[in-house]
Formats: structure tokens, sequence, C-alpha cells
């Protein structure tokens, strides 16, 4: 499940247990609301995690730092006479 998945989740758990005042004798709907928005975060935490990991760049030690000349243009370049 993608963020946007997650977000849904919260949303329609927010409606559930938020805006509506529905009656159940099988079920509470608010109930049902809050773990909707539970299920919702806790994916958001886990893909944030995820996400965050994915994008580290792990430092390779096998490639040597380039150095460059300071000043490129300047050749030093002795001529005899």
């Amino acid at each position: 499940m993608g963020l946007g998945g997650c977000i849904l989740m919260v949303a329609i758990g927010g409606i559930l247990t938020f805006a509506t005042d529905w009656n159940s004798s099988g079920f509470n709907v608010h109930l049902v609301g809050l773990i909707l928005m539970a299920v919702g975060f806790i994916g958001m935490a886990a893909y944030v995690s995820v996400y965050k990991r994915r994008r580290m760049i792990p430092p390779t030690a096998a490639t040597p730092p380039v150095v460059e000349d300071p000043d490129p243009h300047h050749h030093r370049h002795h001529y005899e006479i």
C-alpha cells in the first residue's frame, strides 16, 4: 500500500469517527473509524521509514577522491633558448 492509500485510510477513518452518527447493532462505526485511522498512520510511518532508508546512498570506499588542479589554465612550460 502506498502513501496515498494510507492517507485515504486516515481520511475515511476520520469521517467515520467524527462526521457520522450512524448506529448499527452489528458493529461500532466509530471504532471502525479509529482502527482505520490507526492502520493508516502506522502505514504512513512504515512507508516513510522505508523511503528514507531507500534514499540513503552508502559511501563507496573503493573509489579514491578526485583531486583537481587548482589552476588548470596555468601551464608550466620551460623553454630553453
